[in-house]
């Protein structure tokens, strides 16, 4: 199965998040994103440095210039529990915007077919670092990085395309 691509309909899935009182909750990917402009964006883990002071901060810092092109939801998506997830995004007091979801058993993950392997460093399967740009489901812009790099799936490359 080839990796999720421009054209492509982004399968449906389920993950979770802690809501405003602290209550774990689930949600579906297409419910989130039906009949609106969302960027999905995944990273390999919570807590790790290109992520944590990198790629979740540039969407954050970003996150009104997006809505204000047309963008209803900026999920970040890791494979993590959501007990992590919500720490993690704890450390961005500044957020207002980027949804945090946990992809505990990399399900969606896989159903996008952007696994990506870290075992040999003691982390398991983990996500490809990639930032889709989906419009009522459909994948416009797919930037997926190659290993460890961080070159094309921050929020500046995602404006340019909007």
């Amino acid at each position: 199965m080839a990796p999720i691509a421009v054209g492509d309909v982004i399968p449906d899935g389920t993950l979770a998040y802690f809501d405003e009182q602290d209550q774990l909750q689930s949600v579906s990917i297409h419910s989130l994103a039906a009949g609106k402009k969302v960027i999905l964006f995944a990273v390999p883990g919570a807590f790790t440095p290109t992520c944590s002071l990198k790629h979740v901060p540039g969407f954050i810092e970003k996150a009104e210039e997006l809505k204000s092109k047309g963008v209803a939801e900026v999920i970040c998506i890791s494979v993590n529990d959501p007990f992590v997830m919500k720490a993690w995004a704890k450390t961005f007091p500044e957020n207002k915007h980027v949804k945090f979801l946990a992809d505990g058993s990399g399900t969606y993950t896989k159903a996008l077919n952007l696994e990506l392997d870290l075992s040999d460093k003691g982390l398991g399967i983990r996500s490809r670092r990639f930032a889709l740009l989906v419009d009522n489901l459909k994948v416009i812009v797919a930037n997926v990085e190659a290993g460890g790099d961080f070159t094309v799936s921050g929020a500046d490359e995602i404006l340019k395309a909007l």
